[in-house]
């Protein structure tokens, strides 16, 4: 039964061979790696025009210059990521540039600014997304919480499907977008220029803080996570049809002149009709929402605007399970995170770490209530610090293979604007947030060095020597103990298995009730094929305590014994039958798990119907 269910949900498995077709076009590649980035158009605006709003009306035109530079930084770090892609065409991205080239402890800081980001990219697209249902179904939104778990679920199912499947499947929704937002733009600024469109007055709201360099810094910081995303094309590059560089190229400049579009287009028109973010009029709706409503009033284009923008929100996330488990198969590769993260799963993809990348984020939206203005401090110190070291890695990549061309002075400048821009992130939102995300960087990379030295460990001590021909190991000598709960067909396969094992076997019967224990005894003389059997008292009733309590003494006695304990259990015919019985075979074998030479072997008894 469970296997029937695990294929209706995530389908048939895939042989090794489909791997190559499973690589995606440019026209499914761009739902699947650039959603993230084009998605935060639907909040990158609003953010600016909450921290400017703070200094009153008059600031919001600083909305428009801000977005601007934006735009320009944006545009930097992509002709940055287009010479990644081409130097790194297996993909790897920020992490495999910032080790290859600064170093393991660098790209470390890299990898897990870019994991942190992933996780919380998921968290504050699926929270956006439904913050778009509640501007246009206000009754919806004492359930946000339990909304946005669910998008985690549906996502986290779909690309556990495989990334052809959840490409193909976010593909609709994702142009939906796209042309949505570019007729509503193109609307919107031909209504403004013929004068249809009348330009509101300067919005009147209380200001509770002077407009200063570090308010216009905080405006700027917040605006910058239009950006966020950008690094996933470069991460991805394996997942391509080939070419895979070219067309991985081709679609990371599509992906930052769709946004550049977007991305003025809602500040622009924002700025012209004197959008005022709902958190100071003690609404629920975005910016984005009042600018749609705005043009069309609440037709069913403004709903379908909605509905788009929901949908590339919640989609926004399928980049982060995309990105999420390959570049922890890097690491996992590299021995830096459990090798569970490196294993394929039926529907070829890599099944744990989307697996994981679900749950944290929905710990994540639980914990902040699904609240996308508590999510955004968390969100771009990492990702800028990871923009900054893959920038400054291709710096160094350039100068070291001398290469000829201008490509050194972009990555030298980029990695400079996108450090001060951490720089200023960290400074303006450290106690809101930002503060957080430094120390679980720096936690990650001391988990990522704690599981690399395990596995040097063992593979030091796992290493045979080269310089020898043959190794000399003691004689092993096996004691074999079968732990019995009474005489019946059961036990008899796991005495005579006992018995092939080793000469030096014995019974184990633990004594509960005491009137029991001469039918045993009587019972075992006739059936117990010449193996001695040992009694223990248990006053306490317990099972466990008094084996452990014997397996020592065994231990003690054979300190150069394997000791091998044979668990005799019956198999029920009916898979519900089992939840009729107890569990003691269960417990035994997890207390055994760690113990030093002892090795347990069940014997199974099958029952028949």
């Amino acid at each position: 039964m469970a296997f029937s269910v695990r294929r209706f949900l995530f389908g048939k498995p895939l042989p090794t061979w489909r791997a190559a077709h499973e690589r995606l076009p440019k026209i499914l590649a761009l739902p699947v790696f650039a959603s993230d980035a084009m998605s935060s158009v639907a909040y990158a605006t609003q953010e600016i025009l909450v921290v400017l709003v703070a200094a009153g009306g008059y600031a919001l035109r600083l909305s428009v210059p801000i977005s601007l530079v934006v735009i320009g930084l944006l545009w930097m770090v992509i002709t940055s990521y287009r010479r990644t892609i081409q130097a790194y065409p297996r993909g790897g991205g920020t992490y495999i540039v910032s080790k290859d080239n600064l170093g393991v402890g660098w790209g470390l800081i890299a990898a897990a600014s870019i994991l942190i980001d992933y996780t919380l990219t998921v968290a504050v697209s699926i929270s956006a997304g439904v913050a778009a249902i509640i501007s246009a179904f206000p009754d919806l939104a004492p359930e946000k919480v339990l909304l946005a778990v669910m998008f985690i679920a549906m996502i986290a199912l779909a690309n556990l499907r495989g990334v052809k499947e959840s490409g193909a499947l976010f593909a609709i929704p994702t142009y939906l977008f796209i042309i949505s937002f570019v007729v509503m733009i193109g609307v919107g600024v031909t209504r403004a220029l013929s004068g249809s469109l009348p330009a509101a007055p300067t919005p009147i709201v209380e200001t509770t803080h002077a407009l200063g360099l570090v308010l216009i810094l905080r405006a700027f910081a917040s605006g910058c996570t239009a950006m966020t995303g950008t690094e996933a094309v470069a991460d991805g590059v394996a997942a391509f049809k080939p070419p895979e560089a070219k067309n991985a190229a081709t679609t990371l400049v599509l992906m930052g002149t769709i946004l550049s579009v977007l991305f003025i287009g809602i500040s622009w028109l924002a700025f012209h009709m004197g959008v005022v973010p709902s958190e100071h009029t003690g609404g629920h709706e975005t910016v984005v929402s009042m600018v749609a409503r705005g043009i069309f009033g609440r037709t069913w284009f403004y709903f379908t605007i909605q509905g788009a923008t929901m949908a590339i929100l919640v989609l926004a996330a399928n980049t982060s399970f995309a990105d999420f488990p390959r570049l922890s198969y890097f690491l996992s590769r590299d021995r830096f995170m459990p090798r569970q993260f490196g294993n394929i799963g039926d529907r070829l993809v890599f099944s744990n770490g989307i697996i994981v990348l679900s749950l944290m984020a929905a710990v994540l939206v639980i914990a902040f209530k699904a609240e996308v203005s508590k999510l955004i401090p968390l969100y771009a110190v990492g990702v800028f610090l990871a923009f900054t070291l893959s920038q400054a890695g291709m710096f160094v990549r350039s100068r070291r293979l001398k290469e000829k061309g201008l490509g050194w002075l972009v990555s030298l400048v980029g990695s400079i604007l996108t450090g001060i821009v951490t720089i200023i992130q960290a400074y303006t939102k450290f106690w809101g947030g930002a503060g957080i995300v430094v120390v679980l960087i720096l936690l990650l990379v001391i988990m990522f060095r704690k599981i690399n030295q395990h596995y040097m460990q063992m593979a030091e001590q796992l290493r045979l020597p080269l310089d020898q021909d043959t190794i000399e190991l003691p004689e092993m000598r096996n004691t074999v103990i079968v732990l019995v709960s009474g005489i019946h067909n059961g036990i008899l396969p796991a005495l005579q298995y006992a018995k092939s094992l080793s000469p030096d076997c014995r019974g184990v019967y633990i004594e509960t009730e005491a009137e029991s224990t001469p039918l045993v005894t009587e019972r075992w003389e006739k059936y117990g094929q010449g193996i001695p059997l040992v009694i223990l008292e248990s006053p306490y009733r317990s099972v466990i305590q008094p084996i452990m309590k014997y397996l020592n003494e065994v231990k003690e006695e054979r300190a150069r014994h394997i000791v091998t304990v044979v668990l005799p259990e019956f198999v029920p015919a009916k898979w519900w039958h089992q939840i009729l019985h107890g569990q003691s075979g269960l417990q035994l074998k997890y207390a055994l798990l760690f113990r030093r030479d002892i090795v347990v072997a069940n014997i199974r008894y099958y029952l028949e119907k």
